[in-house]
């Protein structure tokens, strides 16, 4: 039966990754506005589009450090009106997006801008399908190509260097009911321009550095060790891997520093390139659920979670992890697994120099084979991994993520 299973899942990933190759998915990267100082560039960007009104999806952190305050001016400079919903959460939920969704709708917007971190992001993209989705709700839009009608124009301003939704398909909503992520996916999702300022991040505190960093970071590993890449996927995820780990560490130590500030964010936008289109793996299928349990933020579960997972794909994931390894500088010489082995251990380091912890203290034993079961049902047969897991994989993996 467990191979009748896994012959399932390979047959279904295959099927899924020659569906992705025909012209019903556009793969194109957004229109992007870059370098420091961008973000004043947007206003006018959007007026010359012929938009009137729209909706700037944020939070209040962002609010409270007056992080928006130089596109409002530019705003209204250009005459482009806008209103501001800035009630997302850390993890947005279904509440969440129908708020956003009715401030959008009773002041006739016509676009919208994502401002913020992973949270607005999804609470924008979700919400801006809501819009032209009406009939259909959240929970009905979970999973695969559930979205029907395009989005208004969006564009999409990321503050961490992490998440890559400004070019992704995905958007993960929480249910506060049964604390479970919906996680969406469909290319009528990925916004269509992007603006990749790096004075947006400066001032991120050193665990968002590194938590939004080690998230970009298992997007690019994971996109790249799963059996859906191609080409330009792989060629993202190579850069993308050198790019982070060259610079993660600078970007923690000194956040003033805009060269290492710039080649995050390009490496997060790089590992969202490959990952949107090559998928993730095991890491996010376990995140997912130990975020919708407890609370924990989605980029420091991912970086826990890491290399435990990769520990798990053993010698499945070796060849692929070692070319890593070798483009990325970590190790250039040695046999696949000495190189693979290297890069974990460099993911390792990488957490205990920036105050990561290597595991969670709130794990219930009681919780766990419902985090097993959404975890799985996440991950198969959808994520193309190198190694299928079943419940007593998931499970052992699990526990060692517990003290």
């Amino acid at each position: 039966m467990w191979q009748l299973k896994k012959a399932y899942c390979r047959a279904y990933q295959q099927i899924f990754k020659i569906a992705t190759s025909t012209p019903f998915f556009d793969w194109s990267e957004p229109y992007v506005l870059d370098g420091p100082g961008a973000i004043r560039r947007l206003p006018a960007f959007i007026q010359e589009k012929g938009l009137k009104k729209l909706m700037i999806v944020t939070d209040k952190g962002l609010m409270g450090i007056h992080l928006l305050d130089s596109l409002f001016e530019e705003m209204e400079k250009a005459g482009v009106e806008y209103v501001v919903y800035d009630g997302t959460q850390p993890n947005p939920t279904i509440q969440n997006i129908e708020d956003a969704r009715k401030l959008y709708v009773d002041n006739g917007c016509d676009g919208v801008i994502a401002f913020g971190g992973g949270s607005p992001m999804d609470c924008a993209k979700i919400a801006a399908a809501r819009v032209t989705n009406p009939k259909k709700p959240v929970k009905k839009m979970r999973g695969l190509l559930k979205i029907t009608h395009k989005l208004p124009p969006l564009f999409a301003v990321p503050t961490t260097a992490g998440t890559g939704s400004e070019v992704t398909l995905a958007a993960v909503v929480s249910d506060p009911e049964t604390h479970e992520k919906n996680a969406c996916n469909d290319p009528k999702l990925r916004p269509k321009y992007a603006v990749l300022d790096p004075e947006l991040t400066v001032g991120l505190p050193p665990h968002i550095t590194s938590t939004t960093g080690m998230d970009a970071l298992t997007h690019a590993v994971e996109a790249y060790i799963g059996k859906s890449g191609v080409k330009t996927t792989d060629d993202y995820a190579i850069r993308a891997t050198k790019m982070i780990i060259d610079n993660i560490e600078k970007a923690y130590a000194n956040g003033k520093d805009i060269e290492a500030r710039n080649d995050m964010l390009w490496g997060s936008y790089y590992a969202g390139m490959a990952f949107t289109r090559a998928y993730v793996g095991y890491v996010h299928a376990i995140a997912h659920n130990l975020g919708g349990h407890y609370g924990i933020p989605h980029g420091l579960a991912n970086a826990v979670i890491l290399p435990y997972v990769l520990e798990y794909y053993g010698e499945s994931a070796y060849k692929k992890l070692a070319v890593l390894a070798e483009t990325s500088g970590v190790k250039t010489d040695g046999t696949d697994a000495e190189k693979a082995v290297a890069l974990i251990e460099k993911i390792k380091e990488l957490n205990k120099n920036m105050n990561i912890p290597d595991k969670f203290d709130c794990i219930k034993e009681e919780d766990i084979p419902v985090i097993v079961k959404r975890a799985l049902k996440e991950g198969n047969p959808l994520y193309p991994v190198p190694k299928i897991m079943n419940e007593a994989d998931c499970e052992a993996v699990i526990r060692r993520l517990m003290k």
